[in-house]
């Protein structure tokens, strides 16, 4: 007996059998997990509520509608995985990692959108009297789907015995492992990564497309829990594998991915989020020069995006600018440019030889310095040059080879607004600008930075001047921001000191900046771009929260460096330096596109 226990005891990790959270047999777990989601599909066709008073309209019965459909959604997206599972055939891909774990998170996210949609019914009508019964049917189909996987095991390799025969016949149906199953062609892993995006495409759009904050907080809900099953099942590794293989591919299927989306806005209204999404991205994947390459922590950067804009709106024809003078568009992207290249000189120069805590202080200090003195060039305070606190209004809008931006035109069928053409404008130069950085990223320049980065004293033993690199890193970060600061100042019509504090309700600004960067993952091209999508469109979306917002940005910033201090894209380097190595077999596949440079 005590010969049993020690062999316990001491035995492999990998060779012991995890139990479930509850203690169902797994054919149970699974079969209560199926039946479970299918009745939650089911319900989703019945009426909710009677009144059409809650956003949505959930008194159609046959005809989902509003947060019904993301309960269905949830619901076959938590058959389809149990099935994977279980091994039925032409299901198997979808789950080449863990099999279980996808199955609770789509639970999860299923039983958090249903009961948070009972609840805001109950809340917003005044009592649970409002719930047509396809509520109640939902709400307990969905706890009994997540009860039932939770009694499915862990996702952990243990040692089977050999099969019965039942288990070699139910075995015949099941489809081969990813690695007994054939190579796929090149067409048709091309078709894969083109499906990604485009269904990265619909659910963005779908997001930015919800007109009530009850139907975008499920849409997180459900969202968040989905991506995080994906990762889980494997997902994100297959497609970096594959994006890693086609990086040509990978990148022109993100950017017509990205020109698709004005296409998809019948109103202009959603296509401004988009477009100042966009403003917001590009500074902070310029941000991500200096911080995520270089490791120089800037709070002061939104300055040089202010930088930018001001040159803009003095020398694009404004009646309000102190200067009287109009040079054409790509003139004025230039000066802006040049303006912010110069700034970032100046300030870098004499204080990139600080580090750390010291050098953040005084970036900041000059953020706070460049909105002080754009509020003081006001004729009273200083020379007569920005209007002081009322900024410069009434840029004018652009126009572009005959085309005005500011006029509605007509594209393959489809009108586009003002916003969705500065919208392709700024998708121009987030080209660019992610051109720039991928370039810098894989040249002698960027392996500097990098190291510098790790450890500055070992760069500068092994010859790397790195002030000079440093100062590079700088300056090509403010040219950047300077550059999209030229097209927001034409998109906003008005330049004003107000608009670049450090810490402010709405982005872009040093803070939420530099959060864009830490959340997406520093050091990547993809995580700024979806940190800043997420900053920006998630406040958008829920301005009724809008006076605990600064609250509740501080607490996903507490719960983000608990458990994923890396960031949501995160290169091999930042995984290894964040967790032990054992403990990223799991995360693997969130690198995601970070491995193709996206």
């Amino acid at each position: 007996m005590t010969t049993t226990t020690s062999e316990t005891t001491t035995a492999p990790a990998a060779h012991r059998e995890h139990r479930p959270v509850i203690g169902l047999p797994p054919t149970a777990a699974s079969i209560g997990a199926a039946v479970g989601a299918v009745v939650t599909f089911a319900s989703t066709f019945l009426a909710w509520t009677w009144t059409a008073e809650f956003p949505g309209d959930l008194t159609v019965t046959g005809y989902p509608g509003g947060l019904q459909l993301l309960t269905l959604t949830g619901a076959l997206l938590t058959l389809l995985f149990v099935a994977a599972g279980y091994g039925v055939r032409g299901l198997c891909w979808l789950s080449p990692g863990g099999k279980n774990g996808p199955v609770l998170l789509f639970a999860l996210g299923t039983f958090a959108t249903t009961w948070y949609t009972v609840i805001a019914i109950a809340v917003k009508l005044g009592g649970l009297a409002n719930l047509e019964p396809g509520g109640y049917v939902a709400a307990v189909a969905s706890l009994i789907t997540l009860v039932a996987a939770l009694g499915l095991p862990s996702d952990v390799a243990h040692e089977h015995p050999s099969p019965n025969a039942w288990q070699r016949f139910v075995q015949s149906f099941k489809a081969p492992t990813p690695e007994e199953a054939a190579p796929l062609p090149g067409w048709a892993e091309i078709l894969i990564i083109a499906a990604a995006f485009g269904l990265g495409l619909f659910v963005f759009t779908y997001g930015i497309d919800t007109e009530a904050a009850e139907l975008f907080i499920g849409y997180i809900l459900l969202v968040a829990f989905g991506a995080t099953a994906v990762s889980r099942a494997g997902l994100n590794r297959r497609l970096a594998s594959l994006t890693s293989k086609h990086k040509n591919v990978t990148v022109t299927a993100a950017f017509v991915s990205a020109f698709a989306f004005p296409f998809t806005q019948s109103n202009d209204a959603y296509a401004s989020i988009g477009t100042n999404i966009l403003i917001f991205a590009t500074v902070a994947l310029g941000l991500n020069v200096v911080v995520g390459l270089a490791g120089l922590l800037d709070l002061g950067y939104v300055a040089f995006l202010g930088v930018g804009a001001y040159t803009a709106a003095l020398v694009s024809g404004s009646p309000s600018s102190t200067i009287g003078l109009q040079l054409p568009f790509w003139a004025a992207v230039l000066c802006g440019a040049g303006a912010s290249l110069i700034f970032g000189v100046v300030i870098g120069a004499p204080t990139l030889r600080l580090h750390g805590d010291y050098l953040a202080i005084v970036t900041l200090g000059f953020g706070e310095i460049f909105r002080i003195t754009m509020q003081n060039l006001d004729g009273s305070s200083g020379p007569d040059v920005t209007n002081g606190s009322n900024g410069i209004p009434n840029i004018p809008d652009l126009d572009l080879f005959g085309f005005n931006l500011g006029e509605p035109h007509t594209i393959l069928g489809v009108e586009l607004g003002r916003f969705s053409n500065y919208y392709l404008l700024m998708l121009l130069f987030t080209i660019i600008v992610v051109t720039v950085f991928r370039r810098s990223d894989q040249s002698r320049i960027g392996r500097a930075w990098v190291a510098i980065r790790e450890d500055e004293t070992a760069a500068r033993a092994m010859g790397i001047n790195a002030f000079r690199l440093k100062l590079l890193a700088f300056a090509l970060g403010a040219t950047l921001a300077g550059m999209a600061g030229t097209v927001q100042a034409h998109v906003t019509f008005t330049v004003t000191p107000a608009q670049y504090k450090f810490v402010e309700a709405v982005p872009p600004n040093s803070a939420f900046l530099l959060a864009a960067v830490i959340l997406g993952g520093m050091g990547t091209v993809s995580g700024p771009l979806i940190g800043a999508s997420l900053l920006y469109l998630i406040p958008a979306k829920l301005q009724f929260m809008s006076d605990y917002q600064l609250l509740l940005f501080g607490i996903a910033l507490i719960l983000l460096m608990r458990f994923r201090p890396e960031g949501l894209i995160a290169d091999r380097r930042k995984q290894l330096e964040f967790h032990e190595t054992g403990q990223l077999d799991a995360p693997k596949g969130d690198i995601g596109l970070s491995k193709a440079g996206v």
